[in-house]
């Protein structure tokens, strides 16, 4: 049986972790997805492996909008955790961004591009 929770271990939060992210991590964009991600090395030892999502407040003036977006991805991730680890590891940290001004109109439209980003990542 498949494991289809978020649980609190899995939120990336602090800061210390955040910004090692965006000092070492490695971009990928496919279609309206944006991703960072920094898989587990000597140089940067990760224990377990955590996720973050992000919206710019930018695109989005509206907090309505933006939580929508947020819940969207977070859904994604949950229940595609299985192929999301599959393609970027067990022990990496990743912050996935939605870099479009436009809101997505469905669940469908938006994890059938987070699928497709899972599945552009080279095996590791």
């Amino acid at each position: 049986m498949t494991n289809f929770t978020y649980p609190r271990a899995e939120k990336l939060k602090k800061n210390t972790e955040i910004s090692l992210l965006f000092e070492k991590g490695r971009w990928k964009t496919h279609g309206n997805l944006r991703i960072i991600v920094l898989k587990n090395k000597p140089s940067a030892p990760i224990e377990e492996g955590k996720f973050a999502v992000s919206v710019s407040k930018k695109f989005f003036k509206k907090a309505v909008h933006r939580n929508r977006i947020k819940r969207l991805l977070r859904e994604c991730y949950r229940l595609n955790k299985g192929l999301f680890r599959d393609a970027f590891g067990e022990q990496s940290i990743a912050m996935l961004f939605w870099a479009s001004p436009e809101l997505p109109a469905q669940f469908r439209d938006v994890e059938a591009q987070f699928i497709s980003l899972c599945r552009s990542q080279k095996k590791p």
